[in-house]
């Protein structure tokens, strides 16, 4: 048998150990690859040449705080400016709590204008802005939730109440829109502003955003100062900053992401070391009258502790890769949910490869001293050790 045969023994000795191990290494794996990934599409921007004509002016204090409607005209004749919408967080609940998605109330071609990359037909978007009550979905979601032009679709409003006082709000689906062929799903409802605005309890003629096309984005930091000025001593002042830069800010909302994730995953490690070292601890305590037979038939001392490293690395890689494929196996559905929030999940090259070295250098780690142990381990002392 050679020294590969003799670690891939090893490792069967104790099925049940090895197997129980190696979930534990596969669930703290899948952990760190979403992990990673999210941490990624927090901190990338996501838009892309898109965008890099775009700039989001948000209140400056606080996201919760609404900007006057009114801003609008103000911001349209800042030198550069060459058109502007507005867009508002309705919040809202479909059906059950884990059907999120975001939803926002905007004026039909001001936004579909401002966002040239969603495709929408002309027939649609003229029921759009010709509906009351009319909404617009983007195609993944319909068909994640089955639904199609013609349908009612029921929101219970969290944040926004109607005059009426009920939360119920209901929209009339008139058309689906997509992106570009490449891109991710928006993963947006969208609905008439003037609806919500003159139906909705309190707020009224308020946004949450305004979105600002410049004509020279090489201008955006100039005109986005230019905008900032016009309300520094308002009681509504913005902050003005690009598509990428917004949804960066919008992120730290939640904190510092790449904090918290490598705090869990610090962690998760730390438990799996413990744990992993252990099992390799018990296994060489089990084998040291064989390693003395070993050492005996002319393995050398260095063969020896290299085939106790070995065994962890090989161990604790397997785990890896096992968790990073189960990962990649279920990215597509894990998508479907976390992409509406936080914007596309992409398990990438150097997250696997990041996660594979992980996992080779948690191997050395537990390895290491069980490898050192077996080194210096004399045959007479293993011996010893069997007949007692």
């Amino acid at each position: 048998m050679n020294a590969l045969g003799l670690v891939w023994s090893n490792l069967g000795r104790k099925q049940v150990r090895t197997v129980l191990t190696l979930l534990s290494l596969l669930v703290a794996f899948v952990l760190f690859t979403y992990l990673r990934a999210v941490a990624v599409a927090f901190s990338s921007g996501g838009f892309g040449e898109a965008g890099i004509d775009r700039l989001v002016v948000s209140p400056k204090y606080s996201i919760i705080d609404p900007l006057p409607i009114n801003h609008q005209q103000r911001i349209a004749t800042v030198p550069g400016v060459g058109a502007v919408t507005h867009a508002d967080w309705f919040g809202g609940m479909y059906q059950e709590p884990r059907n999120f998605f975001p939803k926002f109330p905007v004026d039909p071609d001001g936004y579909f204008g401002l966002y040239s990359e969603l495709v929408i037909s002309p027939e649609q978007l003229a029921a759009f802005r010709n509906t009351r009550t009319g909404a617009v979905a983007s195609a993944g979601l319909a068909e994640r939730y089955g639904w199609s032009i013609g349908d009612r679709i029921p929101i219970e409003g969290d944040i926004y109440p109607k005059r009426d006082g009920s939360r119920l709000w209901e929209f009339d689906l008139v058309g689906i829109y997509r992106g570009q062929p490449d891109d991710p799903d928006p993963g947006v409802f969208l609905f008439q502003y003037d609806y919500f605005d003159e139906a909705r309890q309190f707020g009224h003629g308020s946004v949450g955003w305004f979105i600002v096309r410049v004509k020279d984005p090489e201008r955006a930091p100039e005109i986005a100062s230019e905008i900032d000025g016009l309300f520094e001593n308002s009681i509504n002042a913005t902050r003005t900053a690009t598509e990428d830069d917004s949804q960066r800010e919008f992120a730290k909302q939640f904190g510092n992401i790449g904090l918290i994730t490598t705090g869990i995953l610090g962690a998760v490690f730390f438990t799996i070391l413990l744990l992993t070292a252990n099992t390799m601890a018990q296994a060489l305590r089990e084998r040291i009258p064989e390693l003395a037979v070993l050492k005996t038939f002319g393995f050398t001392d260095g063969t020896v502790g290299s085939l106790v490293l070995v065994e962890a690395i090989l161990l604790c890689v397997a785990g890896g890769a096992l968790g990073i494929g189960l990962a990649l196996g279920t990215q597509g559905a894990m998508s479907v949910y976390l992409e509406p929030v936080i914007g596309p999940i992409n398990i990438t090259l150097p997250i696997v490869a990041q996660g594979l070295a992980l996992a080779a250098g948690l191997g050395v780690i537990v390895g290491s001293v069980p490898a050192l142990t077996a080194r210096r381990l004399t045959i007479v002392d293993a011996l010893r050790e069997r007949q007692a």
